[in-house]
């Protein structure tokens, strides 16, 4: 694309001055029906070291006024948003409602600079270039202004002013290593901007590429550019969005009305299963920690289906410095004025850490459908944009467990006045629940279409039967140990175990001398070898979860795992 450029011929200096003049005028009046019309603009500057990219902002942001708008420079990742997903750090910095955003340099220079020096290879590129597809699109159909300014200058020309700057001492330090390794490979680096810019230039975000060699024209062409981009999208800004045909792998689904609700538990089996489960749940979840992998375990489901018991029996598994629950309640005045899953990327754990939801993003397709808070578009669009943000976590390595906590309307009235009748119980129920509960119905047909058309094969949802609590609970412990075995391959270890035991079990009843009474020692000694190896794996695990997940930090854990005594220890478990 930048090959391709051709830079339009720059006007006299007293051309320069009149058009900056009337363009700087227009912006003063637009920025005031940004406001008002509650439009939120995200302006972001790209371009080659030395560019002019900071120069270019402070002369834009002189035109608006200080309370709307808000400067950032994107630094170098912390270790913190390595364990975070590849967008997180840039979702997290979108705008307001009303309000501009600039951004000095974002994920365009991270990706390429990646690509640059061959740290990711060309299909976790092609990824990146697929989310930021995704995410631009999302933000643009939401209402979003995105303007994305790429300046552009030759060779000869950052030659030039690397010499200038470097040639005074008081601006020497403005020259970075970076600055100097693009204008050694500059060619390399136009061809890996160029496809950049063409793979990601797209009509609802277009690029648009500034001659940079003026700064006065610079400044003409990003404030003309930037003043046409808010005169459409003010115009615009309620007109509809087109759908989007779904493109990821559905689960087929039952309706709710055909799931029996007649499954119950016993209580000495409840209480014997939860014990086993959830010690296993505890041992998974320092498994989880060692090998950084970021689990979401997400719950909707009728008002008074027993969602927070069966968080409760969940968590209570857990190291708590390992895991954060959220309450989703209505969102406040700052997550209203930004994208609906503005307040969710900005929840997620971290890898090795857990994340649990108590209510969702799902809130979009049913309370926010149904109560109006957001328009037929907004929430028909929700389904795609909703898969495309659990595919973005699918595709970071997080496990997603979606849970719908299924229970029928006399059970759920029998909890109402239940509640309703005991004292410490009466926080509980609220007149909004009995006004959901009028439009049970309506509730009914959309929670069918959420859960048809966002049951995906990477974030399937699993029902629980919750007339009977215990019964719940005990399926959503299952269900959880399972997903987190399959990720960390604990079946298949455990597979190979059991078959390794019985070959040792014959070769044993084979080759075995008896005992006084008559018994074979060979079984003996081998079930007592495996005991011994499962005991010694236990005892490691409890050691290293106090270890993982102490005030030590986390930086010393990774350190003590590093030297490979870790990978010693699983292979000597398999070995068995």
């Amino acid at each position: 694309m930048l090959k391709e450029w051709e830079k339009s011929e720059k006007p006299s200096e007293e051309e320069i001055k009149a058009r900056l003049e009337a363009v700087k005028e227009k912006l003063a009046r637009q920025q005031l029906l940004i406001k008002e019309k509650k439009v939120p603009v995200l302006v972001v500057l790209e371009g080659w070291g030395t560019a002019g990219k900071g120069y270019a902002i402070g002369q834009i942001i002189q035109n608006i006024d200080p309370r709307f708008f808000k400067v950032v420079s994107m630094q170098k990742k912390t270790e913190d948003d390595k364990r975070k997903p590849f967008l997180y750090r840039h979702f997290a910095k979108i705008p307001e409602a009303g309000q501009f955003v600039f951004l000095d340099t974002a994920w365009m220079d991270e990706i390429t600079e990646e690509r640059l020096h061959g740290t990711i290879s060309e299909d976790v590129y092609a990824n990146r270039i697929e989310s930021v597809r995704r995410f631009e699109r999302q933000l643009t159909d939401n209402g979003y202004l995105v303007m994305k300014f790429f300046l552009h200058i030759s060779k000869k020309e950052q030659s030039r002013r690397i010499a200038q700057l470097e040639h005074q001492k008081d601006t020497t330090w403005r020259v970075s290593k970076k600055d100097l390794w693009q204008n050694e490979h500059y060619e390399k680096c136009m061809d890996v901007f160029s496809r950049y810019l063409k793979n990601t230039n797209m009509p609802s975000a277009p690029w648009y590429i500034i001659d940079a060699k003026s700064r006065k024209w610079t400044e003409v062409q990003i404030l003309e550019t930037l003043t046409q981009g808010i005169e459409i999208a003010l115009s615009n800004h309620q007109m509809v969005v087109p759908l989007l045909q779904n493109v990821f792998p559905l689960k087929k689904m039952p309706l709710l009305c055909d799931i029996p609700l007649d499954k119950c538990m016993e209580e000495d089996v409840y209480k014997k299963e939860l014990k086993q489960l959830q010690q296993r749940l505890g041992e998974l979840h320092n498994r989880l920690y060692r090998k950084k992998v970021p689990v979401i375990i997400a719950y909707e489901g009728w008002d008074a289906a027993g969602k927070g018991g069966n968080i409760k029996r969940i968590a209570g598994a857990l190291d708590p410095r390992g895991y954060e629950v959220h309450p989703i309640a209505s969102p406040e005045p700052h997550e209203k004025a930004r994208h609906y899953l503005w307040r969710f990327w900005t929840r997620l754990p971290k890898t090795g850490h857990i994340a649990i939801f108590d209510r969702t993003w799902y809130g979009r397709v049913m309370v926010e459908r149904l109560e109006g808070f957001c328009s037929e578009n907004d929430w028909m669009r929700a389904y795609n944009e909703i898969n495309e943000f659990e595919k973005e976590l699918h595709d970071w390595g997080a496990v997603i467990i979606k849970f719908w906590v299924q229970i029928d309307k006399d059970t759920q009235l029998e909890r109402f006045n239940e509640r309703q009748n005991t004292p410490e119980k009466q926080w509980k129920i609220t007149d909004e629940d009995w006004r959901n509960r009028d439009k049970w119905d309506a509730y009914e047909t959309a929670v069918n279409e959420m859960i048809q058309k966002t049951s995906t094969s990477y974030a399937p949802w699993h029902i629980l039967e919750s007339v009977d609590k215990k019964y719940a609970r005990i399926k959503a412990l299952k269900i959880v140990v399972e997903e987190l075995e399959k990720v960390l391959g604990e079946r298949i270890i455990l597979s190979q175990l059991s078959f390794q035991l019985i070959n040792m079990f014959e070769f044993n009843d084979h080759h075995a001398k008896t005992d006084c009474k008559g018994q074979k020692v060979g079984n003996r000694s081998c079930i007592k070898y495996a005991h011994n190896a499962e005991k010694m794996r236990q005892c490691n695990d409890k050691r290293q979860q106090e270890q993982n997940l102490s005030g030590q930090g986390e930086e010393s854990s990774l350190v003590r795992f590093s030297d490979g005594t870790e990978k010693h220890r699983g292979d000597r478990l398999q070995k068995v």
